[in-house]
C-alpha cells in the first residue's frame, strides 16, 4: 500500500479522531491460511458468542473449500478502537459485527461495501428475518450495508428467592404499571424490594435511604450513550406520543425537549434520591445493573436479552425475567435493536467476504447460534431454537419475545452524527442523574443536537 496519506485516509483520520485508537490492528485481511486457503478475517466483540461462530466457521469452511475464517474477539471498547485503527491504516477486517450507533458514520466515510452490489448478498430478503431488522441497515442511499445477525429487547431480571423473602411472587411482577407522577405499582414494588442496612424496607417507616444494602432496581449509568436502552427507554417508550426522533430510521430532529419526556426522566432519576436505585456515585459510572445484581446489591436489573447467559451464570440465583411495566400509553415497551454483519471496503476478496456474510445470515449458522441460547438470532427459526434452548435450561424468555409478538417495540434511533450526539447527550444525562441539572436542561441540549443536522 502507498505510504502517502490519501485524501480518503486523511478524512477518515479526521472524522474518527475523537475515538480512542489503538496503534496496532491485529488479525487483518489479505493473509493465506493452511494450504494457501484464502483467509476471511471476521471480528466480533461478544466473547460469549465466539464459540457459536467458531462452529459456524467450521460449517462454512466445509461447504467452501479454499476459504478459511479467522475470528478475532475484542471487548467492546477495544473492538471499536482496533476497528478505527484498521480503517485509518487500511488494515480493517474483511467482515465485522456492526452496531446501529456506528454504521451511519461508516457509511458516510465509505468504509462499507453495499451488500446489494455483491453477488452472494445481492438477493438478501428482509422477509427472511424478524420484522424490521433488515430495513434498519438500509442506508439513505437505498443500499443494504448490513446482514441481520440477531435482535434484542429488554426485561427485568430477578432472583425468585429474593422475591419470596419479600413476600412477592413472579406473578406480582407480570402486570406492573408505572406513571411519572407516583411511579404506580412498579415503584411500589421496587420500594418494597429496597432494604437498608438495618433490614428496613423502602416502603416501611424508618427506611434509611442514605444507607441502602439492597436497591430495588439496579442502575447502568445515565443512558446518555445508548438512548437509555437499559435505563429509561422502556418508560419513555411507553409514553402515549413521545418518540426520540420525528422519524426512524434517519431522523434529523430529536425530541428531548418534550415535557412528557423530561417529566419521565425526573421521575426515573428521582428513584435514586428515594434510595430505590443507586445514585450516580454509589458504585461509580462503570458499574451496571448486572454487576449490582450479581453482588446482591440490586433486586431487579433492567437489562437486555443479550445478557441472559451472564445472569444465568450467577451462582445461587434462581433466575426469572419479568416484562417491562405498562406505561401511560396502556402498553409496555422495549427498545428493539439488531446487530448485523458488514463487509469493509478493505476486504481482500469482497465476494468471498460476502459469501461468509450470506452464511452468517443463513439458516445453518442462525440455527447454530440459536441452539447456543446466547442471543436471539435474526431468523424466526434461529429465534425458536434459542427459546427452546433457554426453556430446556429452565429460563422463560417470554418477557423478551412477547414484545415481538405483541408489537410493543420501538426502534433504536438510527441517525447521522452518532458520535457527536453522544458527546452532547452523555454529560447532559449524567448531570440530570447526579442532580446538578434539572431534566429541563435537556431543552438546550436538544437544540444543540438538532443543530448538527443543519450542517449536513
Amino acid at each position: 500500500m502507498s505510504a502517502r496519506p490519501t485524501p480518503r485516509r486523511r478524512r477518515l483520520a479526521a472524522a474518527l479522531a475523537t475515538l480512542p485508537v489503538l496503534v496496532a490492528a491485529s488479525g487483518c485481511g489479505g493473509d493465506q491460511g493452511a494450504g494457501d486457503a484464502q483467509v476471511i478475517d471476521y471480528w466480533l466483540w461478544d466473547s460469549s458468542q465466539q464459540p457459536g461462530y467458531e462452529q459456524c466457521a467450521q460449517a462454512f469452511e466445509a461447504e467452501n473449500p479454499g476459504l478459511d475464517v479467522r475470528i478475532t474477539q475484542s471487548g467492546w471498547d477495544d473492538y471499536w478502537s482496533r476497528l478505527t485503527a484498521g480503517f485509518i491504516a487500511d488494515q480493517a477486517p474483511d467482515v465485522f459485527t456492526n452496531h446501529l450507533t456506528k454504521y451511519p458514520q461508516f457509511v458516510d466515510l465509505q468504509v462499507l461495501l453495499p451488500l446489494d452490489e455483491l453477488e452472494a448478498t445481492a438477493d438478501l430478503d428482509p422477509a427472511d428475518y424478524q420484522p424490521g431488522l433488515a430495513e434498519l441497515w438500509q442506508g439513505q442511499d437505498g443500499h443494504q450495508y448490513g446482514s441481520p445477525k440477531d435482535w434484542d429487547t429488554v426485561g427485568l431480571f430477578y432472583d425468585r428467592a429474593v422475591l419470596e423473602e419479600a413476600g412477592l411472587s413472579p406473578d406480582d411482577l407480570a402486570d406492573l404499571e408505572w406513571n411519572p407522577r407516583d411511579g404506580g405499582t412498579f415503584e411500589q414494588v421496587i420500594a418494597h424490594l429496597s432494604v437498608d442496612a438495618n433490614g428496613v424496607r423502602g416502603d416501611e417507616p424508618g427506611f434509611d435511604k442514605e444507607n441502602v444494602e439492597v436497591f430495588g432496581l439496579g442502575a447502568s449509568g445515565s443512558g446518555g450513550d445508548n438512548f437509555g436502552q437499559t435505563q429509561w427507554s422502556p418508560f419513555t417508550g411507553s409514553l402515549p406520543t413521545w418518540t426520540a426522533t420525528e422519524t426512524n430510521p434517519w431522523g434529523s430532529e430529536f425530541n428531548f425537549d418534550d415535557p412528557a419526556f423530561q417529566e419521565t426522566l425526573e421521575w426515573y432519576y428521582g428513584l435514586a434520591e428515594k434510595g430505590y436505585m443507586p445514585r450516580y456515585d454509589t458504585f461509580g459510572p462503570s458499574s451496571d445493573s448486572y454487576q449490582q445484581f450479581a453482588a446482591g446489591r440490586a433486586a431487579l436489573a433492567l437489562n437486555g436479552s443479550w445478557m441472559i447467559s451472564s445472569f444465568a451464570s450467577v451462582e445461587g440465583v434462581e433466575l426469572g425475567v419479568a416484562p417491562t411495566p405498562i406505561g401511560p400509553s396502556g402498553q409496555r415497551a422495549s427498545m428493539y435493536n439488531g446487530l448485523a454483519d458488514s463487509v469493509t471496503r478493505f476486504a481482500d476478496d469482497p465476494e468471498a467476504a460476502a459469501r461468509w456474510v450470506e452464511f452468517l445470515g443463513g439458516t445453518t449458522c442462525q440455527d447454530i447460534i440459536g441452539e447456543s441460547g446466547v442471543v436471539f438470532p435474526a431468523t424466526p427459526s434461529g429465534t425458536e431454537k434459542s427459546i427452546q434452548a433457554r426453556s430446556e435450561a429452565g429460563i422463560d424468555v417470554s418477557a423478551f419475545t412477547d414484545h415481538i409478538e405483541d408489537e410493543t417495540t420501538f426502534l433504536f434511533p438510527v441517525t447521522e452524527h452518532g458520535a457527536d450526539i453522544t458527546a452532547l447527550l452523555q454529560p447532559a444525562m449524567d448531570a440530570v442523574y447526579i442532580g446538578s441539572e434539572p431534566a429541563s436542561s435537556l431543552t438546550e441540549v436538544n437544540e444543540q443536537v438538532n443543530r448538527l443536522f443543519d450542517y449536513g
